[in-house]
């Protein structure tokens, strides 16, 4: 068993888990080395009902878990499938039913099994997009979704070393065909990334090194934009003065901007990158557009950000606040 899982995941030894098993390799050899280190998670398993072995799939999980001694809950996903954008939408709906069910449930920690591989190709896909730091620090060990903590304790495990545990302890896991369909793009790149290593001696140990190092900015990045976009939010909008991104750097404005609609439009992402350019680009003179759930309004220098569909008038927001001020200063 891989020293690096084991480290990472001892602080949660004491703690209500649930983890996400797929019946892929990943989450299989996940489930199985903590079963071996004594830890008994709920097991969740979202059937998408889009292929026709997904039946079979979620009874392998079932059985596994019954042969684990571990509870499991299988979710199937009903709703009507978009003519597009079907493997986001997927991953929305799958998240979704896990989160709503810890809560239900008294479990603030989600386990998923993305592992090394995963991470490489997540910054590969960012990089092809022009992302900036955050998407090149790819995912997080520790992240939120929906309230929950998304836990990824493999993310410094190759997908290699998976396989060849599961395969010598004869354990058996599905193969999902749409991981060799190469109209998506991490397929693409799955199939051609020994190339930088081949061509260009660029390994992939490297990559997740500079990965590491790229968190590590972003980290201290999050850290002080959080602590700074406090002091203009209030309840459920925010309200300012231009300088408070145009006074800054363009890549810290971007920062603020992003951090404030993903805030305020209640989304588990911030914008692209290309579209918090080109919304900062358009508040450098009055407007009045959406973007992330929000509507964003500039009126002489001051910046006004609400849910979409919420009201826009900046002068009885001033006015609010007014009365607000001199509320606490009588109390």
């Amino acid at each position: 068993m891989n020293k690096k899982f084991l480290d990472f995941i001892q602080p949660y030894s004491n703690r209500p888990l649930a983890v996400a098993v797929s019946g892929g390799v990943d989450s299989i050899c996940l489930l199985y080395w903590l079963s071996q280190i004594k830890l008994k998670p709920t097991v969740l398993h979202v059937n998408h009902c889009l292929r026709d072995a997904a039946l079979t799939e979620a009874q392998y999980v079932q059985d596994t878990c019954d042969k684990l001694g571990l509870p499991c809950k299988v979710f199937c996903w009903t709703a009507e499938k978009p003519a597009t954008g079907l493997e986001a939408a997927a991953r929305e709906a799958r998240y979704k039913m896990m989160t709503d069910w810890c809560h239900a449930n008294g479990i603030d920690t989600l386990l998923v099994a993305h592992q090394a591989d995963d991470q490489i190709e997540t910054f590969l896909m960012n990089l092809a997009r022009g992302s900036g730091v955050i998407g090149l620090s790819a995912m997080q060990q520790v992240s939120y979704r929906d309230g929950i903590q998304i836990v990824r304790p493999l993310l410094n495990v190759f997908r290699s070393e998976l396989i060849e545990y599961c395969d010598s302890h004869n354990i058996k896991y599905f193969s999902d065909e749409m991981n060799y369909d190469d109209k998506y793009t991490r397929v693409k790149i799955r199939q051609n990334r020994h190339l930088l290593s081949d061509k260009l001696g660029i390994s992939d140990n490297r990559i997740l090194l500079a990965i590491k190092n790229l968190a590590r900015t972003r980290d201290a990045l999050e850290t002080g934009i959080e602590s700074k976009t406090q002091g203009i939010l209030y309840d459920g909008y925010a309200l300012f003065h231009d300088s408070f991104l145009f006074d800054e750097p363009t890549d810290i404005g971007l920062k603020l901007l992003g951090t404030l609609i993903k805030t305020i439009g209640g989304d588990n992402y911030q914008p692209r990158l290309n579209s918090l350019n080109n919304a900062l680009n358009r508040l450098r003179s009055e407007c009045k557009f959406t973007l992330g759930h929000c509507t964003i309004r500039r009126f002489k220098d001051q910046i006004l950000i609400v849910p979409e569909g919420a009201k826009t008038s900046i002068r009885k927001k001033n006015e609010k606040l007014k009365r607000l001020k001199k509320i606490k200063q009588q109390n």
